[in-house]
């Protein structure tokens, strides 16, 4: 029987996230007792499918050093890009240097600002694509009405939300295409903004799995309220 492939974690933590408006980058804000990113991190490590997480952080991080994890045995870091993009290869070379995953291997790519992730959404993630070839990614379909506007805000028409999804992470994909996508992307210039978009520039189509809406990314001071608000009332990631 094939082994059934490992599975490793990449978040890029480089960004500076100014939109928050604080001297301290999000990924580093507290929310519900600990770092953001250690709620991150500590989701995807305490599932039993995951190997180990490459964390891209930024050159001039000086934040990283005292967090819970940075002395992990399971978490590597690696100097993060100008954009997401180089980031997520960086740490997808990182892994291919030191030998630790093999071409069908699946990567999850998961935002540092996203703290609220479930074991479930994981879980149905590996069950979802455990036989393909590609892999997919998380999303919740659009509820809302949409609108097309102008630059100035003047609304042009009304965009049907009919199979029209946002997109969430963690994006998950075998390590060996991914790899490939993203320095294709590179090469021809492509500042793809997820992993999903390097997958379908190169000619493949991902699945898209639906997950829990509390998986938000915090963006602004009121994302972290509602994070603490979520995260205040569960007791494990295991719900």
């Amino acid at each position: 029987m094939k082994p059934e492939p490992q599975a490793f974690a990449v978040i890029p933590a480089a960004g500076i996230g100014r939109r928050m408006g604080t001297s301290v980058p999000k990924q580093y804000l507290t929310v519900h007792g600990r770092l953001v990113i250690e709620h991150t991190i500590d989701c995807l490590l305490t599932h039993s499918r995951i190997q180990a997480i490459i964390i891209a952080i930024n050159s001039e991080d000086i934040w990283w050093p005292n967090t819970d994890y940075a002395t992990n045995r399971y978490v590597y870091t690696v100097t993060g890009g100008k954009e997401r993009c180089n980031s997520v290869l960086n740490a997808l070379n990182l892994l291919n240097n030191l030998g630790l995953a093999k071409d069908d291997d699946w990567i999850l790519v998961h935002d540092a600002v996203r703290p609220c992730l479930l074991h479930t959404d994981l879980d149905r993630l590996f069950a979802t694509l455990k036989d393909t070839s590609i892999g997919g990614i998380l999303g919740a379909s659009v509820r809302d009405t949409m609108k097309r506007t102008t630059d100035n805000g003047i609304v042009i028409s009304t965009v049907s939300r009919h199979n029209l999804w946002h997109a969430y992470t963690p994006q998950m994909f075998r390590f060996r295409l991914l790899q490939d996508a993203l320095t294709l992307a590179l090469q021809q210039k492509n500042i793809v903004t997820d992993e999903a978009e390097a997958i379908e520039l190169s000619g493949h189509s991902p699945i898209l799995v639906a997950g829990d809406m509390d998986n938000i990314k915090i963006t602004r001071p009121k994302d972290l309220k509602l994070a603490e608000m979520i995260l205040a009332n569960r007791n494990t990631y295991n719900i």
